[in-house]
């Protein structure tokens, strides 16, 4: 049961997501149990689903909620798979058909807000939840989140410079936050505000079930890839070095829930609570760098090898590196990994897992204080 809000008032909240990876998802099923715990409702979770990824599961088990689908612009990679093409991201989201197909969308989330008048719409990192406020003129507070927004603080030492990537990046990030009457950038580590952009820094977005876990250093690497062209360098490690016992994850789509290549190699289809079964209990963690399964390792206090697949996990890697949380490579060559888990980490791990613990606090101060009593 709930208990009794601050406010004394029980807020409606809608979600939206970017259901691209894993990362978005995880912080909304995160969100959604710090509301509620807090005596608040989330009325619909909208997921912006792209041409070659599904909804897992395990958001709509998670969400104890209405979970609703909507086509979405998604990222096109290079022929190995392995890294995003954004110049043919761009071509492919901007056919007729799709601008089409995307402009039904926009009038399917707005029709959902229209149908649920919630108190307040947060949106993690979906492009067009900014573009419906910009057609209709929405008049309830729409809230941001996502690692992303830090780009726009001038206090973040990553992600600058006029490279066309980084460009597409932040054009995203604008149009992405069009109408928000606040953005919650997630940051490994506290920053000032800045209000000028209307951004309060916050700390990542982990589950309970992931604060309650009591890590253990067993005898396996853990990874995680969600572009398959992966697959190929992974295995051709694993070919030379069959005594090593690898766990990896990915999301493949006509991929079995559970691939056993053989006695020491087993691919995973994403399963959550599973993915945090392994993680707790890995040597080291290999991935390709999204924001929230680093995060995860880092307050598990495991070394982690990143490989960015695109400039956004770059962004994150750099991140990520320049706290000593981790290191950085361009191939899933675990050798690397190895040599890294035997050096001395500096990484102060204490102070991370105590600004993970400031989240709920934080996020709940924040998204009420747009709500009138």
């Amino acid at each position: 049961m709930a208990k009794k809000n601050i406010m004394g008032k029980q807020l409606r909240f809608m979600f939206i997501v970017q259901g691209e990876g894993r990362g978005h998802l995880t912080q909304a099923i995160s969100l959604a149990a710090i509301l509620r715990r807090n005596g608040h409702e989330v009325v619909e979770a909208l997921v912006g689903k792209s041409r070659s990824r599904e909804v897992p599961e395990f958001f709509y088990q998670k969400m104890n909620t209405s979970v609703l689908s909507y086509d979405a612009p998604s990222f096109v990679f290079k022929k190995n798979k392995k890294h995003l093409d954004m110049l043919k991201t761009v071509i492919y989201n901007m056919t007729p058909q799709r601008m089409k197909r995307y402009g039904d969308s926009i009038e399917l989330i707005h029709k959902r807000i229209k149908e649920h008048k919630p108190d307040l719409v947060v949106n993690f990192y979906e492009l067009l939840p900014g573009l419906t406020h910009l057609r209709f003129r929405i008049d309830i507070p729409f809230v941001n989140i996502g690692h992303q927004y830090l780009m726009r603080h001038p206090g973040y030492a990553h992600g600058k410079g006029e490279a066309q990537n980084l460009m597409t990046l932040r054009l995203h990030a604008l149009l992405s936050s069009i109408g928000a009457s606040k953005i919650l950038a997630l940051s490994f580590y506290p920053m000032k505000h800045y209000p000028n952009e209307r951004i309060v820094v916050v700390p990542p977005l982990l589950r309970p079930e992931v604060l309650e876990l009591t890590p253990t250093k067993g005898d396996y690497i853990l990874g995680y890839m969600l572009n398959q062209g992966y697959e190929d360098e992974v295995r051709e490690w694993h070919n030379k070095h069959p005594e090593v016992k690898l766990h990896f994850f990915w999301d493949k789509k006509d991929a079995p829930k559970t691939l056993v290549v053989d006695d020491t190699f087993t691919l995973h289809k994403i399963d959550d609570e599973l993915f945090l079964k392994y993680m707790a209990d890995c040597q080291g963690y290999i991935t390709t760098a999204g924001f929230e399964s680093v995060c995860e390792a880092f307050y598990l206090d495991k070394p982690v090898m990143m490989i960015p697949a695109h400039i956004e996990q770059e962004i994150n890697a750099a991140d990520a590196a320049s706290i000593q949380g981790g290191i950085i490579g361009d191939s899933f060559d675990l050798s690397r990994l190895f040599a890294y888990m035997k050096e001395e980490r500096t990484f102060a791990e204490k102070d991370f897992q105590e600004w993970v613990r400031s989240a709920e606090k934080m996020f709940i101060e924040q998204l009420t204080s747009l709500v009138e009593s």
